[in-house]
């Protein structure tokens, strides 16, 4: 195959440091620390904040003589006002640092947080189109440390935060590489206490991550190589996490495939992704759990543009038969096994919303990194498919 030069010119940038395994988070002060942060705001979520992780957390942060900050008003599906009034709160209280500590809602929220510290200029605009993010004020982004309590999106290392604008029931992406944690504190301990459907939903995630990735067109080698062995771990330790919620070895393994996926990811998502951000936002469905319910069908849409990829994918995954069947089998047999949905239509979805649902899937900026072109057509069928359980 001949390959165009001007084709294998990319920026490629790898995620902060990390201090990974068991038992890590008693670092958090030094971490703290080592960054310059004199009172750090610890931004999580309502339900996390009546755990002991959280109480430990701020008890080993008020000892080193940081504080004992803290602010949880976070929706599921993180709202602009969710963010506003964690800056409010931040700036009075004088914070000079944020800890996000959770899953994807916290992350989300506490890395906007930072963002929006020293910023002028409203939320969203901000959003990740066309060259907003050099609006931002560099100077005025506060540091960052990322706890991760669940293993599936992989904020944690990302550069962005998935942001629901509730005047438009658009989720919106907001995109500045200052976002990027400075430091990582992916402790598998945090994640042993989640039940099953949430271990279940949020490997979903990381799957969707590092297979839309894998699929997306274009040369990133780096990417491609992160993203299959992210789903050979999945494919071990998924369904093991989801049975045995204590194994550190599976919730390890899944903390570290999640990361990998929002590494892999730099290179681009998909229609998995746009289908699932705006049925959230209208149905507040769990993110990854949508992502896992719609993937079957999308990957029956992309199958002419992605079918070597996946015989290649169904080889290192060791399945029998290597082919587009094989990887779309297995990914049927992890849900059945995982208890994911098989249809739209069992998470509320209704077909008399796509009027409203499809021109979203279509906005919605993963669009672009779709291996096939996905119209409005394109995006209906797949919804319809999707709601009504068809498969080829």
């Amino acid at each position: 195959m001949t390959i165009d030069p001007k084709n294998l010119t990319r920026n490629w940038n790898y995620p902060t440091a990390v201090r990974f395994g068991p038992g890590r988070i008693a670092e958090l002060p030094a971490a703290c620390r080592e960054l310059g942060m004199r009172r750090p705001l610890l931004v999580t979520d309502p339900a996390l904040r009546k755990l002991p992780m959280i109480d430990g957390a701020l008890a080993s942060l008020k000892s080193a003589a940081l504080g004992d900050c803290v602010f949880c008003d976070i929706q599921a599906n993180p709202v602009g006002r969710n963010v506003d009034e964690g800056v409010a709160f931040y700036r009075q209280q004088g914070c000079d640092g944020v800890i996000a500590f959770g899953g994807g809602s916290a992350l989300d929220v506490g890395k906007a947080i930072a963002l929006m510290a020293g910023q002028k200029r409203p939320l969203w605009d901000f959003e990740d189109r066309e060259d907003w993010y050099t609006r931002v004020d560099p100077a005025g982004v506060a540091q960052t440390i990322s706890v991760p309590t669940t293993a599936g999106t992989g904020s944690e290392v990302g550069r962005a935060s998935v942001i629901l604008d509730e005047a438009t029931h658009i989720k919106k992406i907001i995109f500045h590489p200052k976002m990027m944690p400075a430091i990582v504190i992916a402790d598998p301990e945090l994640t042993v206490g989640l039940p099953a459907r949430i271990t279940a939903a949020t490997g979903m995630d990381a799957l969707a991550h590092n297979l839309e990735a894998y699929c997306a067109p274009g040369f990133h080698p780096l990417a491609d190589g992160i993203a299959v062995e992210a789903m050979r771990m999945i494919k071990e330790w998924l369904p093991m996490a989801v049975k045995d919620g204590r194994n550190i070895a599976a919730r390890a393994h899944m903390l570290a495939a999640a990361s990998m996926g929002a590494t892999a990811f730099q290179k681009g998502l998909g229609a998995i992704h746009s289908l699932s951000h705006p049925v959230g936002a209208m149905y507040n469905t769990h993110h990854g759990e949508t992502n896992g319910v719609v993937m079957p069908y999308v990957l029956a849409f992309n199958r002419p543009a992605i079918e070597e990829k996946l015989t290649r994918l169904a080889r290192y995954l060791n399945l029998a038969s290597p082919g587009f069947d094989a990887v779309q089998q297995w990914v049927l047999a992890l849900r059945k096994e995982i208890g994911i949905p098989h249809t739209l239509a069992e998470l509320g979805v209704r077909e008399a919303d796509l009027d409203v649902l499809t021109p979203m899937a279509v906005g919605d900026p993963s669009t672009g990194g779709n291996p096939r072109p996905a119209g409005l057509a394109e995006m209906r069928q797949m919804f319809e498919k999707a709601i009504r359980g068809e498969l080829p």
